[in-house]
């Protein structure tokens, strides 16, 4: 049973309030007056606080593409004493050279239980990916399992953004800005160097992890789409400010380059009293995804259920795309309404949140909640045998799917594994026995 942790974290998860809206100038102040008026850095902060200034983008880039935020906080993050190699062996970085890029089809179970007691960060456990951590391209594909709540202890990434999708279990997350409540079904984004605790909702946490090197997640444009439809900006919710005057040993990991360095505050980081910017947490609903789909025939192309979007330097070609098939109604006329197959010049990470997917079989050595699937680029893959024989003679009336959430992290890359995903014992070694059987039918 959840213990009396867990109880105070749902009490605190159920009361929280927020700010909405993606990429907005968000302000918030926990303490009437703590935020400066009309200017950003006076010579005296209000209530004796410190002014200092987060960024997540060059100083230079142009306004629309600018994230910052100004901190009010009750002391300054340089009032630290100096970091010490850790290493967490289950928790990995690009370079990935482990392994050698596998043109196979693969797919793994869920993550096991951890052996001994694992908070969020004990419990991340890498699977691999792309590009350079240090030079800020490419992503990782990393999942979780946690049993117990972050005590004294803060996380900070200076390599990338986190997309957090819970898929057993709630999560409290207290960062900097505020505090974020994430449960199965909603995705959190922390950004780059935003630092957080993470507390358990639930005796156990289970999820998926993208971290994105690259530059940070936005809003996919719409284009003939128009001005409505896919997330919404208002559905994005941010925290209002929450501080911690915590005084004594807190300590405080910083990913930097692909290792882990750790240092013991005399005091809690989170200690941000007010603050106002755009580089900020979010965390939104992927029920409030609003679908848009064929109402003629044919089935869309995948990219029309982008949530998020990392651009890269060539327009339309993202470094990560985050994909989610949410709810919807398939009304499509002599059409094969499941994903088609497909080889593609994109890589595809897959899970699966809650219920069945709508191209994969379930069950015991299926896609299953927890589990993942990778087609590496031009990997041949689409439905299984089973979905494939049913689909091709179900009777085309309108149909609902609401009984799963499966989701994709849709790479430009080639993703390569660690040598612990790839020896896993979570990996299912038969996944290409899916599609036998796929008889011929050609005739003449």
């Amino acid at each position: 049973m959840a213990g009396t942790g867990n109880e105070q974290a749902r009490k605190t998860a159920e009361g929280l309030a927020y700010q909405t809206g993606f990429g907005n100038e968000h302000s918030s102040e926990a303490v009437p007056g703590a935020l400066p008026v009309g200017r950003n850095s006076p010579q005296r902060a209000p209530l004796g606080l410190y002014a200092e200034q987060l960024s997540g983008s060059a100083f230079t880039e142009p306004r629309g593409h600018n994230l910052r935020s100004w901190l009010y906080r009750i002391r300054p993050s340089a009032a630290h004493p100096p970091f010490v190699r850790a290493e967490r062996h289950a928790l990995r970085s690009a370079p990935f050279t482990d392994c050698t890029p596998d043109p196979n089809r693969l797919r793994w179970n869920p993550l096991p239980e951890p052996a001994g007691p694992a908070d969020f960060l004990d419990g991340l456990w890498t699977l691999g990916g792309n590009g350079d951590a240090t030079q800020r391209t490419g992503m990782a594909v990393h999942l979780y399992y946690a049993n117990t709540s972050m005590e004294r202890r803060v996380f900070g990434n200076a390599d990338g953004e986190l997309l957090i999708v819970p898929e057993r279990g709630g999560l409290l997350l207290r960062t900097e800005l505020g505090l974020l409540h994430a449960a199965p079904g909603e995705v959190a984004l922390i950004p780059r160097g935003v630092r957080f605790r993470v507390e358990l909702l639930d005796a156990t946490a289970r999820g998926y992890v993208c971290e994105n090197y690259g530059r940070p997640f936005q809003l996919p444009d719409l284009g003939p789409i128009g001005a409505n439809g896919l997330a919404n900006a208002r559905d994005f919710r941010a925290p209002v400010a929450a501080y911690e005057d915590v005084e004594g040993p807190v300590e405080v990991v910083n990913k930097f380059c692909g290792h882990l360095w750790t240092a013991t505050y005399d005091h809690s980081p989170l200690d941000v009293v007010a603050w106002h910017g755009n580089h900020v947490p979010y965390v939104y609903d992927l029920r409030r995804f609003n679908v848009i789909g064929s109402i003629s025939y044919d089935h869309p192309d995948p990219s029309i259920f982008t949530v998020l979007t990392s651009p890269s330097d060539t327009p339309g070609l993202a470094g990560v795309d985050f994909v989610a098939f949410a709810p919807r109604w398939l009304v499509g006329e002599d059409t094969f309404r499941p994903p088609y197959f497909h080889r593609n010049v994109m890589t595809e990470y897959m899970g699966l949140i809650e219920g069945a997917y709508d191209a994969k079989t379930a069950g015991e050595g299926g896609f299953v909640p927890g589990g993942g699937s990778l087609h590496n680029m031009m990997s041949a893959h689409g439905p299984d045998r089973e979905t494939f024989d049913r689909a091709s003679a179900a009777e085309l009336r309108p149909q609902k799917i609401d009984d799963g959430l499966a989701f994709m992290f849709e790479t430009r890359w080639p993703l390569t594994l660690t040598e612990q995903a790839r020896d896993a014992g979570h990996l299912q070694r038969g996944y290409d026995d899916v599609w036998q059987g796929l008889q011929r039918h050609f005739r003449l």
